[in-house]
This record gives C-alpha cells, structure tokens and sequence, in this order.
C-alpha cells in the first residue's frame, strides 16, 4: 500500500475532513437502504482514510469509521447482539492494494514473502448481510449486521426467503451461524419495479436497496411476495468445527442446502488471484445478480484463527473492488466551510454533472495548499472522482481547456461564519478560526458529532435538527439535549406544533433521549469530540481508566509532565505524546470540564466492562513486548494477549505487571528490571498463557 503523500499536519486535517464525508452515507446505507452513491465510490473515500492511518497509526479523530462497521440498527426491529462479531472487510482497489494485502498476513505470521498461501477467492455480492443462527439445527435467529455488535431481528422476514433452510441435516453441530448475503436478481428486480410502477408507487433504485427494502418490511407477509435470496459463505459461532479450510466451508454449506456464489478459485499466487479479478469483471454483467468486486479469505482456518481481526474487520480477508467512475465539468465558485475545530475548508461548486448514475455539484479541495499545488482556479474545466460522498473529489485541472477568464482564489484571513482572525499556524495545512466555541459553526458541529451515531446515537436528532435546534437555541450545549423535554413543557408553540412535527415524532425523540442518559465510557469519551481520540483510543482509555471519575482525575494529574501519571498515560498502547496534548489540552480548558460536571449530573456513564475473559491467567494484566520474537510476529503477541483480556501497552512503567523479551531487547528490558517488573522469555509467555 502506498503512502499517504502528507506530511502530520496535512494528513490530519483530510483524515478530519475525510470522516466527516462519510457519516450521512452510512446512515443512509445500513438503515435507510437509499444510499445516494455507489459502494465503490464510497469504499475509495474510506481507503483513502486507511491510507494515511497506515502512515499515521496514532492519527484517529472522533469521526473515523476505519474502526467502525456499519451504523446502529434502525428502531423499526427488536435489536439483537451477535454472539461473534460480523465485521465488515478492508478494501483493495489495485493490484498493488492485493500484494500489500498479502505482504501484511506474510509478515503478520512470520512468513517468508514467497512463502506458499492459499488464498480462496469469491464473488462480492452486492446485498444485505445477514446472520443465520441454528440451535439444535432449527433456524432461530437471524439478524442484520448492523453496527458489527449489534443487528435487527430480521427472523420472520428471513424465514419467508425459499431458499435459506429452515433445518440442518443431523451432521450439523448443535449450534452453528451461518453468514452470508441477501440478494435480489436482476430480472426480479426489474419486474418488482414494473409492479410498483403499475401501483404507482416509488422506485426501488437497484437490487441491493430492493432486497434490503424487502427483508425489512415490519409485516412478513409482504417480504414474503418479494423475490429475494441468500447466499451463504462464512460461520460465526460454531459449537463443533465442520471444516479446516474455508474452501471445504463452502463445500459443507452447498450440502446442507445453501446457496453459493460462483465462480470460486482456491488461488496460491498474484497472478492466478489477478486472473480471476479479471475473469470475473468479465462475467460480472452475465451473473444475473449484481457483485461490486471479489473477495480473498485465507484458505486455512487455523491461520484465520492466528490472524485475528483488527477494529472493524478480519486481517485474514480483504474486498478487491471494481473502480470508480470520473467525469469532467467546470468549476464555477469556491466556497469556505468551517468544521467542528475550526479548520477552513474549502468546498468547489460545480457544474452539475451526472458521474456513476449520481449528480454532483461539490468537490472537496482540501485545503489551501492543495489548490495551490494543483493550480486550481474559479472556471477551471476538471475532472470529478466521486470518492464516497456528495461532495467527491477533484483529481485533475484540464489546464488545456483554459480560455484566460479563468480567477485564482484569495483565501480568507477571517471565518465566514463569525469574523474572527483566521491563523494558520506553523507545520499545519490550514487555517483556524479563532473564535472557539462563540463561533456557531464550531460549536454546532460538535453538538453533530456528540450525537452521532459512534457516540450517544440520539436517533431523530439528526444534522438539520441540530441546525434548526441550535438556531431556536433550543440546544446550546450538550447537556441541554437532556433538558430537551422539560424546555419543551414551557415553548410557545411546543415542538408538537412546529412544522414537519407531531406529537408521535415528539415522543419519539424524547424516548431516544431517554434510553442515551445511560452510556459506556468508551462511547461517552468518543463523544467529547476530542481532537486524535477515536473510537479506538477511546475504548483503550476506557480499558485503562475504567470511570469517568478517575479519568478526569488523572487527567488533571497529568498535566505535569514530569508526573508518573503522565508516563502512565503515554504508555497505552498507540497513545504518543502528539495524542496527549490533545487530550490533556481538552481537560485543561475550564469550558470543557464544565461541559463535563454538567452532563455527569444527568447522565449514568458505565463503568468499562472487560470482555469475559475467566480463565485467562493474564486477565487485567498490563504486558509490555520488546525485542524480537522467534516463534510469534510482535503483532500477533499483541493480538493473542487482548484477546486474553490483557492490556498492551507501549512502554514500561511502575504498573507494568510483564515484559516479554525477546532477543536483542534494549531500553524497555532494562527499565524492566530497575522498576522490578516481571520479565518472560517468549517462551515462559506461551507457557503462562497457555496454562
């Protein structure tokens, strides 16, 4: 994989910018199934994301979905938790994407590079993912994947499909959950759509919203009229192993009556993975049934097993997608937005222009530095790239096409939105505005991402309600949300009566509010919007933390950097110092910690709960690696201990509980000792953990 080409301080503005593209397409995707562009297109903004996070580990915002799956389950279904995580894939977009794809499980594993691997590639249909649960070998559940977590009920809609079996011969293990891919012909979906037509009714706008659509019909009966399909192709929870391969998987499936997706190729090399990519893109129009690219799991499900999975997605499998669409059209203006820290961001206004079946009239420019490298100027004839929003991206100026009436843009010294100096300091892209949180733009973003789907995931308080709330000043901070109903007792007119309300939408939303005064710790920290501190981050804190109440106070202790709870901070695992500042910055600031005393009189935020990890003699346990490791690559020693519900982190401390050395240990392995910390050979650790 190639390099992000920016340097820290241009990587972390995109990737803030970046994030913030792809919340509403989420939403629309996985809860109203009317998504607005492409999953190729969106798949290309979300690897340019992955991008610069394999550059930049440590560079995650509040917003970044790199570590998310899906969005949270609409409110329409009973939601359901998955006994395993159903993650969704990393992507591939080239044949340099596949190689790094196969360098990363080489190296993971402790592989040489040509080392044989047998990789099992399979059509990527184009659906609605879908768990099947089997108890005592009768279908029991069946559930969306949601938020990876947590999905929708879906059971009686799914036990209408013909061809998902309702029981398993009596080879099946007594528990088994098959994953895999609801679906809708294109001939089906093509005559569902003369139907509605003739019903006058609306349009279904491809197959995938189609099958979505149908399988989430509250009455069954109408799912049961619809055409839809399932291909299985992976397992979840399994009482009794079927296979050892993934190949004999599918084989297994295809025998007890599954569907499978062909064509299907056990690959052992790039080439023969390459061929089939391109085989497939052949055929793709012919299948009868839509695919936006193939899938490469690896063959061996023991070495699925030590690969193990990353935040949002399994390091064994990867999604190799056909390319997007471009097309050319003429800047017409450039406007500044200012996001929820401040940063200037300028937007193109174009030409409206039809690329992949989607219209588009905004582009994003990045910042200024980025107009100025590509020369871009009011007029310019360019070409578009939708890359996973409404506003897709600007990859090329048609210099040939300028007549000489072409403006070069002057950016602005102050904020568009409330007049204050607009600075750029130094070693950063962009500029800021200096306002803080007296400028509205500012603070309504943050009250956006507060509710956001990752964090309290307030359903009905969407972006134009927060908007509309914020300029009725309704909400001026986030602990006036929980204040909502009660402000709403003495509004003249009450919400009830405002336009586009009602007293059901009214009570809806007060309900949501609601059930979101009880919320974990991880999701409550993402919520704070802190500068660096994603999903991610957020759990490790949690895990380190483990309660507001001491959070905050050893953020406070921590502002001494000479302070052992400082060392004790920057220790966690991929928080640094840059992380740091930023987070110690935010409870310095006396409008935060009083942002904070106020939500915690209203709210109950959990405690962290660590995964049930009883047995595990390294429960609880914080564990340092250093030096090489012959028998384990560092990243599965890693993975293999928070699996075990230990806490990794990235340097040696008076709390460390084990250092495992390996050979040539250095700094870590000497402070060990002076502190007195337990230190392991690798293969006292493998003992330890293995009981």
């Amino acid at each position: 994989m190639k390099k992000a080409s920016l340097d820290l301080f241009d990587a972390r503005y995109r990737h803030g910018e970046l994030v913030r593209q792809i919340r509403q397409h989420d939403k629309l995707y996985y809860q109203k199934d009317k998504p607005e562009i492409s999953d190729a297109d969106y798949d290309r903004l979300r690897h340019e994301l992955e991008k610069i996070e394999a550059e930049y580990p440590d560079l995650i915002t509040p917003d970044s979905p790199t570590q998310t799956v899906g969005t949270a389950p609409s409110a329409g279904f009973r939601k359901v938790k998955h006994s395993t995580p159903m993650l969704s894939l990393s992507n591939a977009f080239s044949e340099e994407d596949l190689n790094d794809f196969l360098v990363r499980v080489r190296r993971f594993l402790g592989m040489k590079d040509d080392a044989a691997l047998e990789i099992l590639a399979e059509p990527k249909i184009d659906g609605l993912s879908c768990s099947l649960r089997y108890e005592k070998r009768r279908l029991v559940l069946a559930a969306t994947r949601g938020d990876g977590a947590e999905g929708e009920d879906i059971t009686a809609n799914v036990r209408t499909i013909k061809d998902v079996p309702q029981e398993l011969p009596g080879d099946a293990p007594d528990v088994l959950e098959v994953r895999g891919e609801i679906y809708m012909r294109r001939d089906d979906f093509m005559a569902l759509n003369k139907k509605q037509t003739e019903g006058g009714k609306q349009l279904f706008a491809n197959p995938r919203n189609a099958a979505a659509g149908s399988v989430r019909q509250l009455d069954s009966k109408i799912t049961e009229t619809r055409p839809i399909h399932f291909f299985g192709y992976s397992l979840g929870e399994v009482s009794a192993p079927i296979a050892k391969t993934q190949n004999d998987i599918r084989k297994k499936l295809a025998d007890w009556g599954f569907a499978e997706a062909k064509p299907f190729r056990v690959c052992k090399d790039m080439t023969t993975l390459m061929k089939y990519y391109e085989e497939v893109g052949t055929l793709r129009a012919d299948l009868g049934y839509e695919i936006d690219g193939v899938v490469y799991k690896v063959n061996d499900l023991a070495l699925q097993e030590r690969l193990g999975f990353v935040s949002r997605a399994p390091r064994w499998a990867t999604a190799h997608k056909f390319p997007a669409e471009r097309a050319v059209t003429v800047l017409n203006a450039i406007d500044i937005q200012v996001g929820r820290t401040g940063t200037l961001t300028p937007v193109a206004r174009l030409e409206p222009i039809t690329v992949g079946g989607v219209v588009v009239s905004n582009a994003t420019l990045h910042n200024e530095d980025e107009i100025e490298r590509k020369d871009v100027r009011i007029g310019d004839h360019v070409v578009v790239q939708r890359a996973g929003d409404v506003i897709p991206q600007i990859v090329e100026v048609l210099k040939d096409k300028r007549t000489g009436k072409e403006k070069k843009f002057k950016y602005p010294d102050k904020c568009p939105e409330c007049g204050s100096l607009a600075i750029r300091e130094e070693g950063e892209v962009a500029k800021r505005c200096t306002g803080g949180l007296i400028c509205p733009a500012q603070a309504k973003e943050r009250l956006k991402h507060f509710v956001s789907r990752l964090a309290f995931d307030i359903e009905g308080l969407g972006e134009k309600i927060i908007e509309e709330f914020w300029e009725k000043e309704l909400i001026k901070s986030p602990a006036d949300i929980f204040r909502l109903e009660k402000k709403n007792k003495t509004l003249e007119p009450p919400l009830e009566e405002w336009e586009g309300w009602g007293e059901k939408s009214v009570e809806k939303l007060f309900t949501s509010i609601e059930t979101r005064k009880a919320i974990s710790l991880d999701r409550f920290i993402y919520a704070l919007g802190i500068r660096q501190i994603g999903e991610a981050t957020a759990k490790k804190l949690a895990v380190n933390y483990t309660s507001i109440e001491n959070l905050r106070s050893e953020m406070k202790k921590a502002q001494k950097r000479e302070s052992e709870n400082f060392q004790n901070l920057v220790s966690i695992e991929d928080i640094g110092p840059s992380v740091a500042d930023d987070l110690l910055g935010f409870f310095a600031e006396e409008h935060n910690t009083d942002i904070l005393d106020d939500l915690q009189k209203i709210l109950t935020i959990q405690p962290y709960e660590r995964p049930d990890s009883s047995g595990s003699p390294v429960a609880g346990k914080t564990v340092v690696f250093t030096g090489t490791l012959v028998q384990l690559t560092r990243q599965e020693a890693k993975a293999g201990a928070e699996r075990l519900g230990a806490k990794v982190a990235g340097s040696v401390s008076a709390k460390t509980d084990y250092v495992v050395a390996g050979e040539d240990a250095g700094s870590k392995l000497k402070k060990a000792r002076e502190l007195n910390v337990t230190v392991l050979t690798e293969e006292e650790w493998l003992k330890l953990i293995k009981g």
